[in-house]
């Protein structure tokens, strides 16, 4: 059980049955009467953002999560097959369990898969990935400074990337918002 004092983001809690992780929160101490944590939650299971207020003194239940290594191996008509490499057991994940994360994964990516009650509900991808560009627009003489044109990477996600950049290279991106870090040493 947390206390709202033990408040921090990226707890995972558990609320009316469905684990939640705070990711933001602010402590009210008003003149009269009691104080209360102002909480904004995000569902871990459909991804949607909730605010509550919570009385000090009450406590939420610790979510009942944990997160297995595991190795990204193919994508089929049942969904993102995933491999633990300890005990080679194999679990399928649907496409909005992954939400934003399909766009980065390559075979043989480990990558953390988060359980709920023993139930498969998400991933924690790496924050840097490197990926090769397969499309994008040549560079024009005088497009040398500033600017961005978008690339399609291999494994189909689009981003913005600066004039210089051609297809075949090898870019370092952020998974956190699909931004170009640099080029990857080959």
């Amino acid at each position: 059980m947390y206390a709202t004092n033990q408040f921090r983001k990226g707890l995972k809690v558990e609320l009316e049955g469905v684990p939640f992780e705070i990711i933001d929160f602010q402590h009210v101490s008003p003149g009269k009467g009691r104080a209360f944590t102002r909480t904004k939650l995000k569902n871990m299971l459909n991804q949607n953002v909730i605010e509550r207020t919570i009385t000090s003194g009450d406590k939420l239940d610790r979510a009942n999560t944990e997160q297995k290594e595991m190795q990204y191996l193919f994508h089929d008509a049942e969904g993102y097959h995933f491999m633990n490499n300890a005990n080679y057991e194999q679990v399928a994940l649907t496409a909005d369990q992954l939400g934003s994360g399909k766009d980065f994964l390559q075979e043989s990516l480990v990558i953390q898969v988060m359980y709920f009650n023993e139930r498969p509900i998400g991933v924690e991808l790496p924050t840097f990935v490197n990926l090769k560009v397969t499309e994008t627009t040549g560079a024009f003489k005088g497009d040398t400074v500033g600017g961005t044109k978008p690339a399609t990477l291999e494994t189909g996600a689009v981003i913005q990337v600066p004039f210089h950049i051609k297809e075949g290279d090898v870019l370092k991106v952020d998974t956190r918002d699909y931004s170009y870090v640099e080029k990857a040493n080959k």
